[in-house]
């Protein structure tokens, strides 16, 4: 399976990284959380725009690559999935962005992170989470059927119209779909 055939579950991958890319660029000299950034494909790109970075990322050597393209961004290795490293509790960012990292946790899991990050964002912060993600139960279960070959069960991908219910009490929310399979969750604070 690959992107270019629009298939789960890479269906959408550019666009997801290219509407976040594109949000955060609308605020100049921005500060930046990605967590699970991997090799950097997305937040150098924000990097070399004169972005300040800070990253979290569960594998050393995914950082190793990374800092070869950041060299002074602050990256960490840290396990997201047990929430923030110590080191950056306390800071603020304009920018907290994820893709293709919170399907780790479960939907619980991620409501809980959502309201620790929404601690860290600055007054006019936002989350952007990008991942592979359905506008409802049903269109998940279409996907399911049709690509079970390749469905990965230890993934976790949220469903909008269930997120949205339960953020919005709190939370201004949107989910933008860009493929049948993936699109991007935006959350600021109220």
């Amino acid at each position: 399976m690959s992107e270019e055939s629009n298939e789960y579950p890479f269906a959408g991958y550019k666009d997801v990284l290219n509407y976040i890319y594109k949000q955060v660029r609308e605020t100049n000299n921005a500060s930046i959380l990605d967590i699970g950034f991997g090799t950097g494909i997305l937040t150098s790109r924000l990097y070399n725009d004169g972005y300040h970075i800070t990253g979290i990322d569960f594998s050393s050597k995914m950082i190793d690559i990374a800092r070869q393209k950041m060299p002074h961004a602050t990256l960490i290795n840290w396990d997201f999935t047990k929430g923030i490293p110590d080191e950056i509790k306390n800071h603020k960012f304009d920018y907290i962005i994820s893709t293709y990292a919170i399907h780790h946790l479960t939907d619980k899991e991620k409501i809980n992170f959502v309201n620790l990050l929404s601690c860290m964002l600055t007054e006019k912060g936002m989350i952007l989470f990008g991942d592979v993600s359905f506008e409802s139960r049903g269109a998940l279960e279409e996907c399911k059927v049709k690509y079970n070959k390749y469905w990965d069960d230890e993934e976790i991908y949220f469903i909008a119209e269930e997120m949205l219910e339960i953020l919005e009490n709190q939370y201004l929310c949107v989910y933008t779909k860009l493929s049948h399979c993936a699109g991007v969750l935006t959350i600021r604070n109220k």
